[in-house]
């Protein structure tokens, strides 16, 4: 015979328990709460300059052209021109240079049980994703402003041409974390590194000019490519042809060995 209980409903009786998901996403919001707030002084001014700062780096270079009288070379807008190359370019730069200081900055998250190393590194990634995104949103707007129109003649490949730039940030930016992890002092030599390939991925010129032997060498940099994919979108008759399965291997194999690297080196660091 069942005997009743006189001690009442148990008291985390009709409490409805979160699923391992919902745990996860709530995990996933507040690492990425806790990076914005770190990282751009707890304001919104912070992370309103973090967004400002590409725009102004490409005005910058349109103002020296302009005050220098030196036309586009693809014949359009120099200011077009210009940010045909940066906003690629900086995309990739800022994801892969902000992602490796992920697992540096937020170390001492990894001693919850809750919250792993790779959580840590997915938050960076969107939370760069959606700043990379807005930089290329508030461009335009400028654009719209001063009278230049910032359309593409084709928008899908302008647009695949940006997104690859993302993947090969995030997936460089994978790689780096793993490489911190074991030697901190990467963090320096990389800055180096993104400033090589700015200077050399044709954001200032156009890399097919150059004669033939030099341009294919200098089309082994996948940035080259990236940025000439974007232009593409604003100039179909440029005169390049891009490598689509080279770029997809360098953004998906970067992003494997990232992860690779995240679970052999960087768990076992933490």
């Amino acid at each position: 015979m069942l005997r009743a209980s006189s001690e009442g409903p148990h008291p985390g009786l009709g409490t409805k328990k979160k699923s391992d998901f919902e745990v996860y996403v709530q995990v996933m919001h507040a690492l990425m709460l806790r990076d914005m707030r770190t990282r751009f002084g707890g304001s919104h001014w912070g992370y309103l300059v973090l967004i400002l700062w590409p725009v102004a780096h490409i005005f910058v270079i349109v103002s020296v052209m302009v005050f220098r009288g030196l036309p586009s070379p693809m014949g359009n807008d120099p200011i077009l021109f210009v940010a045909t190359g940066a906003v690629p370019a900086l995309s990739f730069q800022y994801t892969s240079r902000e992602a490796m200081k992920a697992i540096m900055m937020n170390k001492p998250l990894t001693y919850y049980p809750q919250v792993k190393s790779f959580d840590i590194m997915l938050a960076r990634f969107i939370v760069e994703t959606v700043k990379g995104f807005t930089s290329l949103i508030v461009v335009v707007i400028i654009l719209l402003g001063l009278g230049v129109d910032p359309s593409p003649e084709i928008p899908l490949m302008a647009i695949g041409g940006y997104c690859m730039s993302i993947l090969l940030g995030l997936g460089v930016g994978a790689i780096n974390i793993g490489i911190c992890a074991a030697w901190p002092g990467w963090v320096i030599g990389y800055m180096g590194v993104t400033v090589l390939l700015y200077m050399t991925s044709g954001v200032f010129f156009l890399p097919h000019m150059f004669p033939a032997e030099i341009y294919e060498i200098m089309k082994w940099n996948p940035i080259v490519q990236t940025i000439e994919w974007v232009r593409l979108g604003y100039n179909p008759s440029l005169g390049v042809t891009i490598d689509y399965a080279y770029l997809l291997a360098w953004g998906f194999g970067t992003l494997s060995i990232g992860l690779i690297l995240e679970r052999a080196v960087v768990r076992r660091m933490s």
